[in-house]
């Protein structure tokens, strides 16, 4: 029994999945249509839009690869493994900048700068790297001054 009903899942899969590959055939043999429909003189010109459309289908279904007419194959390779690169680029670009401080150590800052008022920013630094905080001494002169934010009013020029 058991034999019988996995047999029967697995025809209905493989039913849904050359199904589901004829249509994605079918939108792309229609896409290229599109693409060769256009009023344009000489070669084909291919927008972004399509680019897309062959990468995602090839993406999808790699067997549909042979269906690609206007473009070469190793084209379309090519692009996808360009919109990889520029994908993973994109990811571990660097964000620049110092690190945020979180907002109990300003909050630090400026008490310890309101309650010793003739301390300044290399006092509080080190005050600050005996606890063991480490922070730039340019980033405690920012936040020993009055004020929520330096940009904001508040915090010595």
């Amino acid at each position: 029994m058991v034999r019988f009903l996995t047999g029967l899942l697995q025809a209905l899969r493989s039913w849904f999945a050359r199904r589901t590959r004829l249509e994605a055939e079918n939108l792309l043999l229609r896409q290229q249509v599109i693409v060769l429909r256009r009023k344009h003189p000489g070669r084909v010109r291919l927008r972004n839009l399509d680019r897309l459309m062959l990468v995602w289908l090839y993406r999808l279904f790699p067997a549909l690869l042979d269906a690609i007419l206007i473009v070469q194959p190793e084209t379309v390779l090519r692009w996808h493994r360009r919109g990889f690169r520029a994908y993973w680029h994109w990811c571990s670009r660097n964000h620049g900048g110092r690190p945020r401080i979180d907002r109990e150590l300003r909050a630090l800052i400026r008490r310890i700068g309101r309650e010793n008022p003739l301390w300044g920013a290399p006092r509080i630094h080190g005050e600050l790297r005996m606890l063991g905080i480490e922070v730039a001494e340019s980033t405690v002169g920012r936040w020993s001054g009055p004020g929520d934010h330096p940009r904001k009013g508040g915090g010595p020029s």
